[in-house]
């Protein structure tokens, strides 16, 4: 059997390596401290998990519209409309089953052969990947510990051609934690519009945010008809499983993201979007407190990197991984992480699996308990003092 070529430019998401290699070594027997993957570790919430089970006792188990039910584009456009500051009307709202439906869509819409798009580095792999495979030029963008892990305006600016047609950003951001600010993204957007880009805006985790405000750029003047708004449940509700993402698209966009709904997918699950309705409808307590476990969680794991000689860490104002940098142990991220899990059973990703700025980082998802991220931290300590030393040594 042989394959189309475009497959070997397919990428995929490191965490999920990982973790199965995590597991492995579980089932020899050992300790292992799971801070690869990016999921809550928090159970959907009981009023959400009811609203899905109602839902199927009264036969939502059927096709339902292929952009999604009236019920759930309602509720998303009145909650955006809500929280990110520019009317959303229900007819630009799609639902799909994630949020990287959107991104594929989203390229897949709009990106010619050769066309380039700008996404951040580092940044979530699958924007890269993508691009890659449709046969668009990925762009990278890189992402500073420097510029508080913030994309710099100027920087993109610099990247842009006549070819680029796309621009990828991510506040708040995985795996930086990196926030933009209100200033970033309007020099963002006069970009935008200068050179006639479209933008897709990735917002998965605006509302686990802990210093600043979130700002959607399609919030500024004349945004909204040139950005996708990436957005979904499965981080803010700890419904990674449920797979229910949404895209509010300019009206332009609708028809070709219905399309490429029905030659994929088909729709999206019934009982999984009425769980959406309730979701966002329903009681918001469960959000604030699990943004509060995540700040104490955050602030321990900083503390505690920032503890152990050879690695320093910035506190991230969102989403909940911290990304050190370990240069100082003379190590590179990815011989780190190795190192981590065969001698201490702390299992983290190289910042590589992220980007190629990523080279001496690491990332750890601190959605694990605290009494986990302290045992993770005194452990990544025992590995790494004694590499530190040697790396002073060596100087």
């Amino acid at each position: 059997m042989r394959l189309a070529a475009r497959m070997d430019r397919i990428g995929t998401e490191t965490a999920f390596e990982a973790a199965a290699r995590a597991r492995a070594l579980e089932a020899t027997g050992r300790s292992v401290i799971h801070l690869e993957i990016g999921e809550p570790d928090f159970d959907t919430p009981a009023n959400i998990r009811e609203a899905a089970k109602r839902a199927l006792d009264r036969g939502a188990t059927h096709y339902t519209p292929t952009v999604g039910i009236p019920e759930l584009r309602s509720a998303i456009a009145a909650d955006a409309t809500a929280r990110k500051g520019f009317a959303v009307s229900r007819d630009r709202v799609i639902v799909v089953p994630g949020g990287k439906p959107v991104m594929f869509f989203a390229i897949l819409a709009l990106i010619e052969e050769g066309d380039e798009v700008i996404y951040p580095d580092p940044g979530f792999p699958i924007y890269e990947s993508m691009v890659d495979y449709i046969g668009g030029t990925a762009v990278p963008c890189p992402i500073r510990q420097e510029n508080a892990f913030r994309l710099d305006p100027a920087e993109l600016a610099s990247l842009v051609t006549r070819r680029t047609k796309l621009v990828i950003i991510n506040s708040p951001a995985n795996p930086t934690g990196g926030v933009s600010t209100r200033q970033d993204l309007e020099q963002i957007a006069a970009l935008a519009r200068e050179h006639d880009l479209v933008v897709l805006a990735d917002e998965i985790y605006g509302r686990t945010i802990y210093e600043g405000e979130h700002v959607s750029i399609a919030s500024l003047p004349c945004m909204a008809e040139r950005t996708i708004v990436l957005d979904g449940f499965s981080k803010t509700y700890a419904m990674t499983g449920w797979r229910l993402g949404y895209a509010i698209v300019p009206e332009k966009l609708v028809t070709p993201f219905s399309r490429l709904i029905v030659n994929s997918v088909s729709c999206t699950n019934a009982a999984t979007q009425w769980a959406g309705v309730e979701a966002l409808t329903g009681p918001q307590d469960s959000v604030a407190a699990m943004v509060e476990e995540f700040r104490a969680r955050r602030d321990l794991i900083v503390d505690g990197l920032n503890g152990i000689p050879g690695i320093t860490c910035l506190r991230p104002a969102g989403a909940f991984y911290a990304f050190p940098d370990i240069s100082g142990t003379g190590l590179t991220g990815a011989e780190l992480a190795d190192r981590l899990l065969a001698e201490a059973g702390v299992s983290a990703l190289a910042g590589t699996a992220f980007g190629r700025v990523g080279t001496h980082h690491l990332r750890f998802s601190y959605a694990n308990s605290r009494e986990n991220i302290a045992e993770a931290m005194r452990r990544t300590r025992a590995v790494v003092e004694p590499l530190a030393a040697r790396a002073v040594a060596a100087r």
